[in-house]
């Protein structure tokens, strides 16, 4: 495993888990929201965010967080290794309401220099309902999507306590490369 790809449905704990791997791994995490997202939570244009994950993705060695279907051309050639986070829906449920309020009470500075805010969550674009309204389409649609990869492993962890046992049996290497800053609003995640 030389270059990874997380993913999973929003709130699984895709940010958290992809920089834990990284550090596990010595490699440099690359977060894909951090490459999206802008001040005022003004998204990238679609080619600047594809010429931003072109570079990202040059090195021998990452892990991407994130399932941006706008660049999984770009990323699931590279990648040697898929880890889906497919974790219960009460569980991810669980998580991103746990992890927005949360967000919310302590002001936490995200991507862009963003916060999350009380109307953001109970909005019409709403993360907790995006996590729920996209829940079941990725895993009707990441089979598929992985099966049309050949070349990538995959590694479907499925509940908390089966990605760190998973994450522990893996050898623990220094450090090579710095994580991108999204990692710092990654750590503050419940």
């Amino acid at each position: 495993m030389r270059r990874i790809n997380v993913i999973g449905t929003s709130g699984v704990g895709k940010s958290t888990f992809a920089v834990a791997l990284a550090a596990r791994l010595g490699y440099r995490c690359v977060e894909l929201d951090e490459l999206h997202w802008g001040p005022n939570w003004t998204e990238a244009e679609p080619g600047d965010l594809r010429c931003k994950v072109d570079e990202a993705t040059a090195g021998e060695t990452w892990v991407v967080d994130g399932n941006y279907s706008a660049v999984r051309d770009i990323v699931w050639p590279r990648a040697d290794t898929i880890v889906w986070l497919d974790l219960h829906r009460s569980v991810v449920t669980w998580r991103i309401v746990i992890r927005s309020v949360s967000r919310i009470a302590r002001r936490t500075m995200l991507w862009g220099d963003n916060r999350e805010s009380l109307p953001m969550l109970l909005g019409r674009d709403s993360i907790i309902w995006w996590s729920v309204s996209t829940y079941a389409r990725h895993r009707r649609d990441y089979p598929a999507l992985i099966a049309a990869h050949p070349h990538l492993q995959l590694i479907r962890l499925r509940s908390p306590r089966g990605a760190e046992r998973w994450l522990r049996s893996l050898p623990q290497r220094p450090a090579r490369a710095a994580t991108t800053p999204g990692a710092r609003a990654s750590a503050q995640k419940p």
